[in-house]
């Protein structure tokens, strides 16, 4: 729906990740003035410590069939790498029955097929932004490493990896043994026995990337208020007007939300139902004898590495609780054994940057991206693990579709209203 006559020329986006900064430098290219809000500040929240990964080969739907094999017993325990504390919040209780109800590989295939078009677009997107003078580079995975103990592990993510394929979506990997895998990558441990390269990957510093990202729509005009938790929005009949924790905050022809964990706080004023329940992850950084060349992942034990510098930083679980309770360090040291025996000179005792962030995740895994109710007022939020990945692909393709007042095709199966 076309917001009256003409393109929107003001815009408001509530969220300074990576999401809404992409959304606000890709609307900027389409000649539209742009405002960020951020409750707390550029890269605030998931943005920051996750892993990095620009993975479009393998930005897979999080409802997986694995997810059920875990059992009861097993996601009650803190160890495990997908953890659900013990709660009586119906809110949360309604998530994870419907994040179960989705966890089939019919609903996994069908949440797949939807992704592969804008996975397609991933990297050209932050190509765009590099062009256009964002200047935190990403970097080709030069090895990326799906790492197991051995060949029997690794027969679920070659499954997966043929499921990808027939859904349209290209990858290119390798089979390696043990031997082959620290021929390729010396930091890995003789306990691995088996290992998946995968080709036509990059890696970011995520919270460098995204600083980098809000001085670029600094230097094209556009304004970041943080510190400003928006309270209120109103759609006026032919404008969009917001309040916050400064009092009146503007008006503008159209709002974008991109809140992360919290979308749903606004968005559902505008018709948007779909539960977004925090799916937090934990990360730190440590020294390693032998720095990667690129992210080793050691999927059995759901553990991330990628390398930032002269450091590695090691993330992981995936733990459904409220966003805001603080860290648990019971999840750190969880980490810490998992990767432990798995890698080689890695300090693992002497840690910095502890961080655990709120992944915005919805029950049947797809992202909420489009116009609300209202035609004024648009989600942009709830891609689970891949917000990173798929944030400037979002941004680009959310723009054109503000901008135009035609959904981008797509976007069609993220619409926020399903």
């Amino acid at each position: 729906m076309r917001l009256g006559s003409t393109a929107p020329r003001r815009v408001g986006i509530v969220g300074a990740g990576m999401v809404g900064l992409s959304t606000a430098w890709f609307l900027q290219e389409r000649g539209v003035e742009v405002t960020v809000f951020d409750r707390a500040g550029v890269a605030a929240g998931a943005s920051w410590g996750n892993a990095g990964w620009l993975t479009p080969g393998i930005s897979t739907p999080l409802p997986e069939p694995a997810v059920l094999r875990y059992g009861i017993r097993a996601v009650l325990s803190p160890s495990s790498p997908v953890y659900v504390p013990p709660t009586l919040n119906p809110r949360l209780i309604r998530f994870l029955t419907s994040f179960a109800r989705h966890s089939t590989t019919a609903r996994w295939r069908e949440a797949m097929s939807a992704l592969v078009a804008i996975n397609r677009g991933a990297l050209s997107a932050f190509d765009a932004l590099a062009d256009g003078g964002v200047a935190e580079p990403s970097h080709e995975a030069k090895s990326f490493l799906a790492a197991y103990r051995t060949p029997q592990e690794r027969t679920v993510l070659l499954e997966e990896i043929e499921h990808i394929r027939a859904a349209g979506q290209e990858i290119e990997f390798d089979v390696l043994s043990g031997d082959d895998a620290r021929g390729v990558e010396p930091s890995l441990s003789d306990e691995i026995g088996a290992a998946i390269r995968l080709h036509g990957q990059r890696f970011i510093n995520p919270g460098e990337f995204v600083d980098s990202l809000a001085e670029a729509v600094r230097a094209r005009g556009g304004a970041i208020r943080e510190g400003v938790a928006i309270s209120g929005v109103f759609d006026d009949g032919d404008a969009v007007r917001i309040s916050g924790s400064t009092g009146e905050t503007g008006q503008f022809d159209a709002l974008v939300l991109a809140t992360g964990t919290w979308l749903g706080d606004i968005a559902r004023d505008f018709g948007v139902r779909i539960p977004v329940q925090a799916g937090r992850g934990y990360s730190f950084s440590v020294a390693i004898d032998h720095v990667p060349a690129g992210p080793v992942y050691f999927p059995a034990q759901r553990v991330a590495c990628t390398p930032l510098g002269d450091r590695l930083r090691v993330a992981g679980m995936m733990e459904f609780r409220a966003p805001d309770a603080p860290l648990d360090r019971r999840r750190i040291a969880a980490i810490v054994e998992a990767a432990r025996p798995l890698l080689r000179g890695a300090d693992l005792d002497t840690r910095r940057d502890e961080w655990v962030g709120s992944r915005p995740c919805t029950p049947d895994g797809l992202p909420v991206i489009g116009a609300t109710r209202s035609p004024r007022v648009f989600a942009a939020g709830g891609h689970g693990m891949w917000g990173i990945t798929l944030g400037p692909a979002t941004g680009r393709l959310l723009a054109e579709t503000i901008t135009t007042g035609r959904t981008a095709a797509e976007l069609a199966p993220f619409n926020p209203l399903r």
